[in-house]
Formats: structure tokens, sequence, C-alpha cells
């Protein structure tokens, strides 16, 4: 090898020092730098694999790697940098039957902050990034999901088969553009009042998780129900949350709230992702909620501006339509989508799961 080739060990030595913007770690401590390959005239490409595919501003890293192997290793030639992404978390809903990633659930303090349509576009967003998710409507006295996504028909009963052979029976999730729906709303009339008590809640929970066909997912977005209620507990109880993102809107009455359901989530043990300030502007004031998230020491994960076409979308049940080319609303909507992503892929790292002990 001459003096002035490249090697692989080369550049990647070089790139040890290449922190990860978001994480801020190496990428080669956090297992990133998946391919490095070198061609004619000492021509660089390196494939990052990214824990998300709604990771961020993206090109920060590519333009890091050009940089540091320009400065480090003048020899190399041009430098193409790809990125893969692969989804990485608790898989903790294994126990009844889940292979979902992560599940986040939504929620806020008190009704009327936008909660079900935050957690309807945190779906979107994540879907139209790139993973594979599915959104669950938990709040099984006033379900919202149905009229965000304008889907008003019954879900299927399918038959599968489980590993000792056995026919199970399943109910098949709806399927909005790709999106993997589950309400109490598809199954009763839009004007129909759901009148149950406690345990039949509780049912209805446990049966929209463990007896619907979600198939694989990277993220299960669950909207639950306004207050500080027990549904929470139910999920605590059934599957390892990745975590709980919180909706709350800027002025003090609001954020009272707030922070009773964020300590309502550290009471059952669930991580608490951060705080979405939904409604952000004139009318309600802005920053309230990242003041209180600082406060509390909660990652702040995005303000949503008030804008009267997400409220128009959302009534037509078109709520994917302010993620559209040109939508002023559609940067804050996909920053919110890509701070929980990377909130979870950082929560991950600094508290790596522990081992299944098998239930006898």
């Amino acid at each position: 090898m001459s003096e002035s080739s490249v090697s692989e060990a080369q550049v990647r030595e070089v790139l040890r020092d290449v922190n990860d913007p978001e994480i801020g770690r190496p990428l080669a401590d956090l297992d990133m730098l998946r391919e490095v390959k070198i061609g004619p005239d000492n021509a660089v490409a390196v494939t990052v694999e990214l824990a998300t595919p709604a990771y961020p501003r993206r090109e920060r890293i590519a333009h890091s790697i050009g940089a540091m192997l320009a400065a480090k290793l003048p020899q190399a030639g041009r430098v193409d940098v790809s990125f893969t992404a692969r989804v990485k978390g608790k898989q903790s809903g294994g126990a009844i039957g889940l292979t979902v990633q992560n599940i986040i659930a939504v929620g806020s303090g008190k009704g009327g902050v936008g909660k079900s349509t935050v957690a309807a576009s945190l779906a979107v967003g994540l879907q139209l990034a790139g993973a594979r998710v599915g959104l669950m409507d938990a709040d099984i006295y006033g379900p919202s999901i149905p009229h965000l996504f304008g889907v008003n028909q019954r879900p299927e009963i399918v038959e599968q088969h489980a590993p000792d052979g056995q026919t199970i029976r399943r109910i098949k999730p709806i399927d909005a553009a790709g999106l993997k729906l589950m309400s109490i709303g598809f199954m009763i009339g839009f004007d129909e009042p759901v009148i149950v008590r406690g345990p039949i809640l509780h049912r209805t929970i446990q049966q929209f998780l463990q007896e619907t066909a979600w198939g694989e997912l990277d993220y299960l977005i669950i909207d639950l129900p306004p207050g500080t209620g027990d549904i929470s507990l139910t999920l605590s109880q059934l599957v390892g949350l990745a975590g709980a993102v919180v909706v709350c809107t800027p002025q003090q009455l609001a954020l009272l709230d707030a922070v009773k359901a964020i300590n309502m989530f550290r009471k059952v043990k669930i991580p608490v992702l951060g705080v979405v300030e939904n409604m952000s502007g004139e009318i309600f004031g802005r920053g309230g909620a990242k003041q209180k998230a600082a406060e509390m020491s909660v990652p702040f994960l995005g303000e949503i501006p008030i804008d009267a076409q997400i409220r128009v979308n959302g009534d037509a049940g078109h709520v994917r339509n302010s993620f559209a080319e040109g939508s002023p609303s559609r940067p804050y909507l996909m920053n919110v989508c890509e701070q929980t992503a990377i909130e979870i892929a950082r929560t991950l790292l600094e508290t790596p799961s522990m081992p299944t002990l098998e239930i006898l």
C-alpha cells in the first residue's frame, strides 16, 4: 500500500472523534458507523445508521465527517455519506404478544389542549419520516382519532396462527394510508355515548393492546384520556412504555394541570419524554410550557403555533394535510416528531433495558 493510499481502518480511527450532534456521544461508541468503503482515487463512502428515520438535520453528521477527514486524512478523496435507520427500543410488549419497539403515551392534565391532534400528528409525522407506526385511541369516553382521520369503518376479525399451532382471532386495525389505527369509535356510532364501569374500561385497553393484530411496529402512539385517571396505571402494568409526551397550552391555568400530569407519570414510573406547547401564540401567550419544563427538569419537545388550518384539517378528517408541503404548521409538527424520537433514543441509551425474566 502506498503512503498516499487510504485504508478503512484509518478512516474509522479518524471518525472516532465525530460526535452525534443530538446525543452528544461519538458515532463509533453509539455503533452508528456501519460501513466504510474505499474506492478509486481514495474516495470514501461512509454509511451511518441512525437511531430513528425521524432524525433531524442529518446533514450535520455528513458535514462533520467530511470536515474531520479533510483535516486529519487529507489524502482522502471525495467523501460520500449515506444514511440508514434502525429503530431500537425496549420491545417491552413481548409479554402480551406485541412486537413494538417503542410505545409512547400522549397525555395532558386537562381536556381542550389539543392532545388528540398532537397524538395523531405525532403518528403521521413519524410515519412520513419512514417509521412503521400504529395509533391507539385510549380515550374510551371521548374517542377523537376516527374523526381526525375521517374513518368510520368497522374493524374486521382475522385469524392468525400462534407459534404453538393454535388458531387465534385478532382485531385487524384500520389502515389509514399505512398508519394502523384502533379506537372504540370504530365500533360505535359517532353520537353514541360509551357508558362502562372501570373494569370494562381496563379490559378494553387490554384488548386493544393484546388482541389487535398490530404486526411489527417501530412506534405505537397511545392517545390517553385527559386528566390523571388510572388508564396510565393500567398501561404501566401491561407494558413498559418508552415514555410519555405531555401536551399543554402556554397559559398558567393549563400549566397547573400539566404539572399534575408530569407528576402522575413519574409516580407510575413512566419516563416523561417531554412537553409540547400547543396553540402557542397571541391568544394564549408563548413560552409558558418551555419555562415550566425547565423548572421541572423535563425536555421541551417544541411548540405548535395556534393555526386555524390545523383545526380545519382536523374537523374535515384530513389531519395529514397539516403536513403538506408549504403548510406553515409542517416544520413545527415535524420538529415535535423528531425531538420525541431523539428523546426516546437518548433515554434508551441512558437507561438500557434490563434482562427480561421468564414468568413461570
